[in-house]
This record gives structure tokens, C-alpha cells and sequence, in this order.
């Protein structure tokens, strides 16, 4: 795919094939993260101290609280970092789904850094840059888009997403 001018030009693909049209996002709030299924910060611990290790769980809860409010929450299964997420596409659909009731929309596994970046990365990266610039520190590192199409925050693997509501409320709020 040649570079994108905007948020709405771009296109993700389903593990079935099926292709989610970025275009019809416009008016809603986005959350695209890079997602393991084996990577510390899914497993659901209960200590404060390693309380970031819910990420899916986590994610979920975000989906479903705002989800008609207008928030899409999008993960993209990546293997780059640590052979994290060994399961080809089905396999990783069923992971999340037993082990964290994960039912927003888990897409195509893809790379996040590299060569072969997927092109939702490509164009989110530039976009929000992190501790490494644009390069994707790790799994779980979060984007969200406004209404606009606008990229306006990137959260680190660590952050938790319950932490990150008062931004999709306030980027919810917003008006087009």
C-alpha cells in the first residue's frame, strides 16, 4: 500500500480475509494497540504492584464501557517482540477469547517494527512518537485517534488502559 494521507485511507485486514474499511471509523474514537498472548502484561495478576500485567482484560473493559459511546478498540497480534504470540491468527482469537473475554476485534497477526510494519503502524508511529522514537518499544503500546482521524496520544506498554479513560471520555465528548 503506497503512504496513506489520512487515518480514513487506511485498511486492516480480519484473520477471515475480511477487510475493515478505516473510512468507516470517521466519527468514532480509536484505540489501536500491538497485542501478545504470552507477553507478562496479559496475565492477570492481582498485586498493585504488577498491576499492569491485565492488558486484555484491561482493554476489554475500555471496549465495553465505551464501545457505544463510540469508542473501537482494534488489536493487532504481533510475534516481534520475544516470540510472544507463537498462535497463528485463529489460535489467537480463541486465546483471548477463553482466557479474557477479548470480543473487540482482533486483527490479522502483523509486525509493528521492521521491514514488513504493518500499514496502521506505519502511519501511527510518525504520528505519536515514543521513548524510541517511532519504533514500537514493546507489546501493548496504545494509539488513539480522535473523531477526526487525528493521532493524538501514544501510551506506553506499561500504561494501564484504565488509566487512559479520561482521555477517551474527553476525545468522546469532542464534537466532529
Amino acid at each position: 500500500m503506497a503512504s496513506v494521507a489520512s487515518f480514513y485511507d487506511l485498511q486492516a485486514e480480519k484473520p477471515s480475509g475480511e477487510k475493515i474499511n478505516f473510512a468507516d471509523l470517521k466519527g468514532k474514537v480509536v484505540l489501536c494497540t500491538n497485542t501478545a498472548t504470552k507477553c507478562g502484561l496479559t496475565l492477570p495478576l492481582t498485586s498493585d504492584v504488577l498491576a499492569t500485567a491485565a492488558q486484555f482484560t484491561a482493554l476489554e473493559e475500555l471496549n465495553q464501557k465505551y464501545k457505544d459511546q463510540g469508542l473501537v478498540v482494534l488489536g493487532f497480534p504481533s510475534d516481534n517482540f520475544g516470540h510472544q504470540n507463537p498462535e497463528n491468527d485463529e489460535e489467537t482469537g480463541a486465546v483471548c477469547l477463553r482466557n479474557h473475554g477479548v470480543t473487540f476485534p482482533l486483527l490479522k497477526k502483523s509486525d509493528v517494527n521492521g521491514a514488513d510494519t504493518n500499514e496502521v503502524f506505519k502511519y501511527l508511529k510518525p504520528r505519536a512518537k515514543g521513548l524510541l522514537g517511532e519504533r514500537i518499544a514493546w507489546n501493548f503500546t496504545k494509539f488513539l485517534v480522535n473523531k477526526r482521524g487525528e493521532v493524538i496520544h501514544r501510551y506506553a506498554p506499561t500504561t494501564k488502559p484504565q488509566s487512559i479513560a479520561a482521555d477517551i471520555e474527553k476525545a468522546l465528548a469532542e464534537t466532529v
